[in-house]
């Protein structure tokens, strides 16, 4: 009887429910509860595989081989990554875009290459358009130039880009170069204007290996080739450059026999004096900021080697009208470097002191050079004082045995490579060699000491 009255109950219940379905099948409740039971649509275009993980950020795999110690700025996009020498195929240069203003860009690099214990090799401005950094650690270099493109569609924006910088018909252009110092690497490729470029150095390294940089060392004067080996090893060489004046390229051209032109040897004058004397501030030459009043008409601050020719007229090395020279207004940046201009400027260098008074009668006697009177009257004291510098002498390193000096005659860039591999007076200079072997030191790592037994 019991069985019999939960039996109608049941059914009773059931009955009622079917009824208040049927009332409400074609009415508002239904669809809404219809919309709350469906499945979230968001899921249908973005299903979650539980247990799989999230595919690499394409960014990411782009950069797959740049060394983990180059800063990436966070809201650029990559539209480019090539070999930075096509015939070596070591390093790369990436080709970047963001909506963010250029002088954001660069402070950002700025700030990070300081606050990570980069030494800031250079750091220069073309018309306030385009900038560039240039910046080593230990073995690694890196060469950061940043333009900003006006005109220009910006590229798809990233999720983290504000709306303003979609909006903006300004946008940045900026382009990560690396390299590395083969003769001293102490990790593999793949982690910066070169490498970022460079195979595991093995524990013995040769004196030098500039291969991975240049292509056409072997061009250059036999007599002249161990010097521009080292000084390319050392990291301080430049290469040719190719492409237009707005957007140059690397070539991985040395050109040894090609003429160098003032500012380029201006250019290596203070990269080399520094990186050999790295560990002497007292020898290096200091830059010049960018609120000096330029020396030269033709050197302006906004000018790519300013801070290198202004520091070397303001530390009294070339003449100008700081050293009360009224007839060197003009620098000439891209004239040719001459003989004359190659001693005048190297030597006191050399001997850290004042040159001595010379004619041409005394360089005659000490040279023997038939021409020496076609040597401007500054130039013989420099001539004079590199002779007493032995075998040392610069003359005698790049030009060899002669008894012409051609004063006037142009110096091409495997020679002046020469004279800039040794700095110092003879038996208390360093060469680029020196600093080479340096360098492998401090990068090696220091043996744990072994305990004796009596330690135990």
């Amino acid at each position: 009887m019991l069985l019999h009255k939960r039996l109608a109950i049941r059914v009773g219940l059931i009955g009622c429910l079917l009824i208040s379905l049927s009332a409400c099948a074609n009415s508002a409740n239904r669809e809404a509860l219809e919309r709350s039971l469906a499945a979230d649509p968001k899921l249908k275009e973005n299903p979650i595989t539980l247990g799989t993980p999230a595919s690499n950020n394409p960014q990411n795999d782009k950069l797959a081989g740049f060394p983990a110690e180059i800063p990436i700025y966070s809201d650029a996009q990559v539209q480019e990554v090539r070999p930075a020498t096509p015939d070596s195929g070591q390093g790369q240069t990436a080709r970047f875009t963001t909506d963010a203003p250029s002088n954001s860009v660069l402070s950002f690099y700025q700030q990070q290459f300081q606050s990570n214990n980069w030494d800031l090799v250079s750091e220069s401005e073309t018309g306030g358009i385009e900038n560039t950094l240039v910046a080593r650690q230990n073995n690694l270099q890196v060469t950061v130039s940043v333009q900003s493109v006006s005109g220009t569609s910006n590229p798809t924006p990233t999720p983290t880009q504000s709306a303003v910088g979609n909006n903006s018909d300004i946008a940045t252009e900026f382009t990560i170069s690396y390299s590395r110092d083969a003769s001293v690497a102490t990790i593999p490729q793949g982690s910066n204007l070169k490498d970022i470029f460079t195979q595991p150095a093995s524990e013995n390294p040769a004196p030098s290996t500039s291969s991975s940089v240049f292509t056409d060392i072997n061009k250059a004067p036999q007599e002249l080739r161990q010097y521009v080996e080292d000084l390319a090893a050392l990291g301080v060489l430049t290469q040719e450059s190719v492409g237009s004046k707005n957007n140059p390229t690397a070539s991985g051209q040395f050109e040894p026999n090609k003429t160098i032109t003032r500012r380029q040897f201006a250019r290596w004058l203070v990269a080399v004096n520094n990186q050999i004397h790295a560990n002497n501030p007292g020898k290096q030459i200091r830059l010049a900021s960018d609120s000096a009043q330029p020396a030269f008409q033709d050197i302006p601050r906004n000018n790519p080697d300013f801070s290198a020719i202004q520091g070397l007229a303001e530390s009294g090395l070339i003449p100008s009208r700081l050293t009360g020279d009224a007839t060197a207004v003009l620098f000439r940046p891209d004239a040719p470097l001459t003989r004359e201009n190659l001693i005048l400027w190297k030597v006191p260098l050399d001997t850290r002191s004042s040159l001595p008074t010379a004619s041409v009668d005394a360089v005659k006697q000490t040279w023997g050079f038939q021409d020496a009177g076609k040597t401007e009257p500054k130039a013989l004291r420099a001539v004079l004082a590199d002779f007493q510098n032995g075998d040392l002498a610069n003359i005698r390193r790049v030009f060899g045995y002669t008894t012409l000096f051609q004063p006037k005659k142009p110096v091409t860039r495997a020679e002046a490579a020469a004279a800039l591999w040794y700095f110092g007076a003879e038996g208390e200079g360093i060469s680029a060699q020196d600093a080479l072997q340096s360098q492998r030191q401090q990068s090696q790592p220091s043996p744990t000491p072994l305990s004796s037994p009596n330690q135990q």
